[in-house]
Formats: structure tokens, sequence, C-alpha cells
């Protein structure tokens, strides 16, 4: 991985072509969208450079590498820009060799996108306990639903053929629903694992993983983050640095 850390703000200049040797990738520190893109990019061991974009105050010409202004997205070396997380993901585990993250079998990858979207229903919620808290309001009856749709999320996990979501070895689903699970301290929700067996040894074996060791984020620092970011700070993106 080459890149600078440090994010591009308005006014910065737009970076110079993308080496043939490499793919850029997009990105912001604490993202989760963006995080996904990286899992897959170090699990895969693709070579890659990568440009944090400060989120509260893009660069003008970032439009031009994300049309929705978002994170994650790539680029390539002819110039081919790829946005949206999933689309990002998958393209880069068809494209480049080695590990194929994805199932083969049709109904197989299927499963796994259904699962994504199982999850997506508490990711919304994790969200509804952030804007909660801002307000000082009480979360305790969002996050009796966080724990009722994980104890749902943990009965598909015990019937998957291993430890993850996806069989015996970490796959494409794990890392998609991973980013979150790294910021249960940030939506007050490490506790509801309490209550799920299958999920929390998930949890502690995801932890091993060379991918998520490669882009985990220290939980005070996510902390410290998300505190600059709530308040609107435009240097919340490089907390830390």
């Amino acid at each position: 991985m080459t890149g600078s850390e440090k994010s591009l703000a308005k006014g910065s200049p737009a970076p110079g072509p993308v080496s043939e040797e490499t793919i850029r990738v997009y990105s912001m520190r604490f993202c989760p969208y963006a995080q996904r893109a990286r899992l897959v990019l170090a699990a895969k061991g693709i070579k890659h450079e990568v440009i944090n974009i400060n989120l509260k105050n893009k660069p003008d010409w970032f439009i031009e590498k994300s049309p929705f202004g978002l994170v994650p997205s790539l680029e390539t070396s002819s110039g081919q820009v790829i946005y949206e997380s999933p689309i990002v993901c998958d393209y880069l585990d068809e494209v480049y060799p080695g590990k194929k993250l994805t199932p083969v079998d049709p109904f197989q990858k299927a499963q796994q996108k259904m699962i994504v979207e199982h999850f997506s229903k508490i990711s919304t919620l994790f969200y509804k306990i952030l804007l909660a808290k801002k307000n000082n309001e009480d979360v305790s009856g969002v996050k009796a639903e966080v724990q009722e749709k994980l104890v749902k999320l943990d009965e598909i996990l015990a019937k998957q053929n291993g430890l993850f979501f996806g069989g015996s070895d970490v796959s494409m689903v794990d890392y998609m629903i991973w980013p979150w699970f790294e910021r249960l301290i940030i939506f007050d929700s490490k506790d509801c694992l309490n209550k799920t067996p299958h999920i929390d040894k998930w949890y502690q074996q995801m932890l091993q993983d060379p991918a998520v060791k490669a882009t985990y984020i220290e939980p005070d620092l996510l902390l410290g983050f998300f505190k600059l970011y709530s308040q609107n700070d435009v240097e919340a993106c490089d907390y830390g640095l």
C-alpha cells in the first residue's frame, strides 16, 4: 500500500495518474464502507494506493472520482472509476487473481448477499442509536431492536457449515459486515454480543484475520474521531495523526 494517511480537503490538488502496476482507492480512515474495500484489497494482496478524502471538506475535483461524493471509489491506471462499496468489492474480487472471496455457486452467492441484507437492517439501527445519543434521547428501545435482530443473525450463523458466515473460511460476506462490528463501541452495542454466542465467537475469530488486523482501528481512535465528527469538526477525518 502506498499513499498518504492525511486526508485531502478543499483546495488540495488532484493526485496524478494511477501507475500501471497498481490501483487507487479513495477512502477515509474511519469510514466503515471504505474499510470494506480496504479489507478486500488486503485479503487479496492487491497492490494499491490509498488517497484519503476529508468528507467534511471535500476537494472540488473529488466528484469526478466519485459522483455521489462518497467513499470508497476506485481509479484504475486507464482512468476507469468504480464506486459504491459492494460494487467496488465485487470488482476487486472478479478482476484480481488469488483467493476468490465470493462463492462460484449461484445459490451460495445469493445466500451471502441475503445475509448482508439481513445485516443492513441492523446497521440502520446503529445509526439511529448515534442520532439518539447526539440528541440526548433514550436508546434502550433501539438497542432492544438491535439485540433482537442480532439474535436472528446469530441463528443464521449457527446454521452455517463453520465459524464464518460463508462457512469454514472468511469470505466476502464476513468482510461486508465486519466494519460495523469493529465499531460496536461507538454504537454502544458491544454488550449485545453477550446474547449471541455464535457471533461472539465469529467476532473473536475475525480479530485474528490478517486483513482485519491490517485495517483495524483502535477503539480510542474511533471514539475520538466520532466525537469530533458529530461536532462537524472539519479535522475529524485526520484525528490521531
